[in-house]
């Protein structure tokens, strides 16, 4: 990690330790996030996006490994497509892990989680010691910020610090690979093509 960065994330995990809501880059776009477990920090994510509560929020990871942890069951299919594509721009829907709190995704069972091929977001994951949340640092409905002044363009300071880490470098969302269903469906295509998973698995 470049050394004028390092200030900047642990500031960062000192916000988000204190149940605050950091922007930061990812390998996709900008993102928006909280540790898992902060409900209020969850419910301030929702306001200041103006996002739907009915809209879940996805989950990020440091590493395959902590998937367990996250979800209540891994199903062969989804390990398949995480040795393919973790780290990266692959968001997998899967049956949320009953200790992340339900303002998450409105109560429901599921749970949108990935691992972001960018220092950035690991490096707080790991400082935070838990998974947290990166859904886009926009406002709901606007396009997804790939810089720091974009974020600033349209969340001004309702974020209670921003990681400058530069233009992501990729700037598409995530591919979203819906597991509880048999076969797998694509949700939606992103970064990584609908040919390129169906090489790993069969989609609907």
């Amino acid at each position: 990690m470049r050394e004028d960065l390092i200030p900047q994330v642990e500031k960062a995990i000192e916000v988000l330790k204190k149940g605050g809501i950091v922007a930061f880059p990812t390998d996709t776009v900008y993102a928006l996030g909280a540790m898992a477990n902060e409900t209020s920090a969850l419910k301030k994510i929702f306001e200041v996006k103006e996002r739907p509560l009915s809209i879940a929020l996805p989950l990020l990871i440091a590493s395959e490994s902590e998937l367990d942890c996250a979800v209540a069951s891994v199903p062969p299919a989804a390990r398949k497509l995480t040795y393919a594509f973790w780290p990266g721009a692959l968001t997998l829907i899967l049956k949320k892990s009953a200790w992340l709190p339900g303002i998450i995704n409105n109560n429901g069972p599921d749970i949108a989680v990935r691992v972001p091929n960018h220092e950035i977001p690991v490096a707080l994951i790991k400082g935070v010691g838990m998974p947290i949340i990166g859904t886009s640092a926009n406002m709901h409905g606007h396009p997804n910020p790939t810089t720091a002044e974009g974020v600033r363009e349209q969340l001004g300071n309702r974020v209670d610090f921003i990681v400058d880490g530069g233009r992501t470098p990729v700037g598409l969302e995530s591919t979203i690979i819906d597991l509880t269903v048999n076969p797998a469906k694509m949700l939606r295509e992103g970064a990584i093509s609908r040919t390129e998973v169906e090489k790993i698995i069969p989609l609907t």
